[in-house]
């Protein structure tokens, strides 16, 4: 041997025993690998950074070791920028790096932290006032559901018991279910509220009429007479029933001669109710806009009276929302109407028409 080199043989033979050493220590980390961490379905954090440290193989073998184990196996982290820093200054290359990212949920991890949110303050509902349930009732009314319109006018006087009209809509919901001794009760309860309510007399002897007891709706009849001379319909009424009256009573010669009657000839003020069908122009009211933002809806009534040809001498709204009355007495004053005719001669007459105020 010159220069301190070695045989070819020997060599050759040294070379292929550090190979076969190499080998077996690949082969050894993998089956450690396998054998020390096989009970674990996925590979944790520790296990990365402790294979990326070992000196058995390469830095590149054991990424290459590792990045196999993890797309088989996957891990049990999820990958945040600070972990990902760790890995990466423990050796791991971007193919491991990015194996690892496939397996786990990236957390980014935000510097300011994300506050609470505040609980949202409950605030309690107002609960409606009377004008709501009334505005329902009347609703209800128009559209011929009288149940309903009765149950939303409880509910008016339960929270409003002062207030007249509510019972003498009640009232006439009753009427039209023919439960007349509601109805008498809540016309009742008018008079009683306003003593000098004309309508309440009339609409509660009409009832009694219907009951049969003439009695009763003779003397209501008659009190609407005295409280409005001008009401025609009251004293045709009157008339009639006393004329029915007086043929039911036994004839005796002391009959006293028959008192002429006085509606006998034309009348001077003829009550026709509706003078929906006299109109040939009515004008519509214009629905204030303030209530339109407050949503005022109901049903006004305008007292009219025409003069032989037709024209509107006094409009007066007793009833309805009050804000609403001005612009239909106004409405009122704008339309015009046919004259009533008692035969052939035009008349007086007294009447009214009903607006129906509807909140959109």
């Amino acid at each position: 041997m010159k220069n301190g080199t070695l045989p070819r043989g020997k060599i050759m033979k040294r070379y292929t025993l550090c190979f076969f050493s190499l080998s077996s220590l690949v082969l050894s980390l993998a089956f450690a690998w396998q054998s020390g961490y096989g009970q674990q379905s996925s590979l944790s954090l520790a296990d990365l950074l402790i294979g990326l440290r070992s000196k058995k193989v390469t830095l590149p073998e054991r990424n290459s070791l590792l990045k196999d184990a993890v797309k088989k196996r996957g891990v049990t982290f999820s990958l945040t920028p600070e972990i990902e820093k760790e890995l990466e200054s423990t050796g791991a290359e971007k193919p491991l790096i990015e194996a690892v990212r496939e397996k786990s949920t990236i957390i980014k991890v935000s510097a300011t932290p994300i506050p609470k949110p505040e609980p949202t303050p409950v605030s309690t509902p107002k609960p409606p006032d009377y004008s709501y349930y009334q505005n329902r009732a009347n609703a209800h009314f128009v559209k011929g559901e009288f149940d309903l319109a009765v149950v939303n006018y409880n509910k008016v006087i339960e929270l409003n018991p002062e207030e007249s009209s509510t019972f003498m809509s009640r009232g006439l919901a009753y009427y039209s279910k023919e439960y007349y001794d509601k109805a008498i009760a809540d016309y009742g309860k008018v008079i009683e509220l306003k003593p000098d309510n004309a309508a309440a007399y009339f609409k509660r002897g009409e009832t009694y009429e219907k009951k049969g007891e003439m009695t009763n709706a003779i003397a209501d009849y008659q009190k609407v007479v005295e409280l409005d001379a001008t009401n025609q319909t009251a004293k045709y009424s009157l008339q009639r029933l006393r004329d029915e009256q007086a043929k039911l009573m036994p004839k005796t010669k002391a009959v006293e001669p028959a008192v002429v009657k006085e509606t006998s000839g034309v009348p001077q003020m003829l009550n026709v109710g509706s003078l929906k069908d006299f109109a040939v122009k009515l004008a519509m009211p214009v629905y204030p806009p303030a209530d339109k933002v407050r949503k005022t809806q109901g049903l006004v009534t305008v007292q009219i009276t025409l003069d032989e040809e037709g024209k509107v001498l006094t409009a007066d709204a007793n009833d309805g929302p009050p804000t609403l009355r001005s612009v239909s007495e106004d409405a009122a004053r704008r339309s015009k109407f046919k004259p009533a005719m008692v035969g052939t001669t035009p008349v007086k007459s007294k009447g009214y028409i009903t607006y129906n105020f509807k909140a959109q």
